[in-house]
């Protein structure tokens, strides 16, 4: 009878030790998982920075034509109005809007005339998810000359 009584107990605590590894194995997988998805996001961000800035760069370049801004991100953005829109894939590649990740809005929201010759554009650029989730967002200026005005050194 002694014999049986060891071996339960051996049992038992084989049981209670197979259970402590289950628990800390479904914290460890639950940890990971949580890792995963923050690094998704966090490499979703750092890509939407990068986009945003290029075509902040380019609006200021051209001085405020979001014709040539979508000419130059995509050759094909989607151009309405004083809008454009520009989809990418999961890889950050311009894409069509089927199989679109993302998108890249940028609205001129205003063209202020500020001194004779110039004029500043301002515009608002948005690169968000193709759920809805925005992860960034910026006002733009772009300033653009009017009219040419020669300048005689003599």
């Amino acid at each position: 009878m002694a014999q049986r009584s060891k071996s339960t107990l051996f049992l038992i605590e084989q049981l209670i030790v197979i259970a402590v590894f289950a628990i800390c194995a479904a914290a460890c997988i639950s940890i990971f998982t949580a890792a995963y998805f923050y690094t998704n996001d966090s490499v979703a961000a750092g890509n939407a920075v990068l986009k945003a800035e290029s075509a902040a760069e380019i609006f200021k370049a051209t001085g405020g034509d979001h014709v040539a801004v979508a000419e130059i991100l995509s050759g094909s953005a989607g151009v309405s109005g004083d809008a454009i829109t520009v989809f990418f894939n999961s890889d950050w590649q311009v894409c069509g809007s089927y199989e679109a990740s993302y998108l890249l809005k940028l609205s001129v929201d205003s063209n202020d005339r500020v001194h004779p010759g110039f004029s500043l554009i301002s515009g608002t650029l948005t690169v968000e998810k193709i759920t809805g989730e925005q992860l960034v967002s910026f006002p733009l200026t772009a300033r653009t000359l009017t009219g040419v005005e020669a300048v005689n050194d003599e």
